[in-house]
């Protein structure tokens, strides 16, 4: 019994969720006392539940994050006005974060670089509005000059890591959502010890929940002893607020400038097929060498900066030297939940409603907004082959349900939904038109469209484009395809609970 106490009160997943209960527990306790001993309370609350219902209307707010909200409140109005000012999306709570995520996007001239976003207005003129407003609104210019590496599975990923990693001379910088240990991870901290031997510069950042159930606690100052300057992205603190959503779900490694990684593989056995957990994990990366890595570098830094508070020297030490033949335009970016742009929605929209041939999309958790269903549904009605793919093993099942609900309505507007058999579809892709392709972290839920920081590289005009495509088209071939006769099968009450769970699902 000691032994099992002990492992329970040495879990943070435990702790901290106890102590969360307990903190939901008082406060409702305490507010039904309240209301005992002042009578007047219940009917100042309840009034104060009907003004933020109102206020939500007219807030810019996604309407389906506002809808849960408006939801929550008309079902508790004694205590969900209440809630939604401590727990929900106001400017209080966003001034609970550590500070504001204000970056200075870097003007890359003054280095002696002449980013190609202009160059690829004229060269991709179908396309230039998507890269012009990246850069405008993330200060990420698109490049060429560049060289890039599609891999198709993370085990190609990983084997090309270490032979990167093997080669630093000057720095590496990564940052990921979760860290793992075992074969991964072990085989990539015996390469970094060897080059903090050498004199290299090494850095990680972490994030601390996404990591919570992977690495013992205090491990950031484990690899502050050996040499690896470490830090835990928005540390879990057990109370309730909103700001512990704020996630790092970035996942990036960037080696002396010239080489960056990036994609939906964490540093975890799962990811490289070494630990099986729910059939065969199908993941999706790049490689970039050249000046595209330039804006991966400076993304690394501006964050480092906001978590360490840090002022980092002039970037020109950073940058890359390395000049490859062009392969097309590359443009790296990322997207930040603590302003009130959703870069990487708006870009997706686009390039729906750009695509004139076909639009693929590989996402492991469909979770949609209207907007996202409607440039859907406007496309396939208008003779776009648009398909989407998603896991045919789920990792969580409430959000594979609501994944699942979906497919109806999306069926009948002439959407191809694929699921993928042999296991679990991890990657997050779109590629329309043989042009234009965007690889990187954001899954389409609400979660990574206004909840995380992510990151992805769009590629315009790029060999990397053809790669995504064929890659899809053989990734469809090992899928089953949702037809009349697969919804039809679809219990019922399985049915009306997954549309009940889409109400909440911004709050999931």
């Amino acid at each position: 019994m000691r032994r099992i106490l002990g492992r329970l009160l040495g879990d943070r997943r435990v702790v901290g969720g106890f102590l969360l209960a307990v903190q939901l527990v008082i406060v409702m306790y305490g507010l039904d006392w309240i209301s005992m001993r002042w009578s007047w309370m219940p009917y100042t609350l309840t009034i104060l539940s009907f003004i933020i219902v109102i206020w939500l209307v007219r807030k810019y707010d996604n309407p389906m994050y506002k809808i849960s909200w408006i939801i929550v409140i008309l079902l508790l109005p004694l205590f969900g006005g209440l809630f939604y000012l401590l727990w929900g999306n106001t400017p209080f709570n966003r001034a609970r974060t550590q500070h504001q995520y204000e970056p200075n996007p870097p003007d890359f001239t003054d280095y002696m670089r002449t980013p190609a976003t202009e160059e690829l207005a004229h060269q991709c003129p179908q396309h230039a509005t998507c890269a012009r407003y990246v850069a405008s609104l993330n200060g990420m210019p698109a490049w060429t000059n560049t060289e890039a590496k599609y891999f198709r599975v993370g085990e190609e990923m990983f084997a090309a890591m270490c032979d990167e990693l093997r080669c630093a001379r000057k720095f590496i910088y990564f940052e990921y959502f979760i860290i793992e240990e075992g074969v991964m991870w072990n085989t990539i901290l015996d390469i970094l010890q060897q080059k903090v031997r050498e004199g290299v510069d090494v850095r990680v950042i972490y994030d601390d929940v996404g990591s919570i159930a992977t690495l013992p606690a205090g491990y950031d100052r484990y690899l502050v002893s050996l040499g690896i300057r470490a830090v835990r992205f928005n540390r879990f603190v057990p109370t309730l607020n909103t700001y512990l959503n704020y996630r790092n779900h970035r996942k990036m490694m960037i080696i002396d400038g010239n080489v960056g990684f990036m994609g939906g593989i964490n540093l975890a056995d799962e990811y490289i097929n070494k630990k099986v957990r729910f059939g065969h994990w199908k993941d999706t990366g790049i490689m970039l060498r050249g000046e595209g890595t330039a804006n991966m570098t400076s993304l690394f830094l501006q964050l480092w900066e906001y978590v360490t508070g840090e002022t980092v020297p002039p970037l020109d030490a950073y940058l890359p030297t390395a000049k490859m033949p062009p392969d097309g335009y590359v443009q790296p970016f990322a997207d930040s939940p603590l302003d009130d742009i959703n870069i990487g929605e708006s870009l997706y929209l686009q390039i729906i409603h750009n695509a004139r041939d076909y639009v693929y999309i590989t996402t492991p958790y469909l979770v949609l907004d209207n907007e996202m269903i409607t440039a859907l549904t406007i496309a396939a009605q208008s003779g776009v082959d648009v398909r989407i793919l998603t896991p045919g093993i789920p990792d969580k099942k409430l959000v594979y349900m609501i994944t699942r609900s979906y497919y109806q309505q999306l069926h009948r507007a002439g959407v191809k939904i694929y699921e993928y058999r042999p296991g679990f579809l991890h990657a997050k892709s779109i590629v329309s038109d043989d042009d234009i392709a965007v690889v990187g972290t954001i899954n389409m839920d609400y979660r990574s469209f206004f909840l995380h920081f992510e990151c992805a590289t769009c590629f315009y005009s790029s060999s990397i484009v053809g790669a995504v495509k064929q890659d899809i088209l053989e990734t469809i071939n090992l899928s089953r395809r949702i037809d009349d006769m697969w919804l039809h099968k679809v219990p019922w009450l399985r049915s009306i609970a997954a549309s009940v769970l889409r109400l909440f699902a911004p709050l999931l």
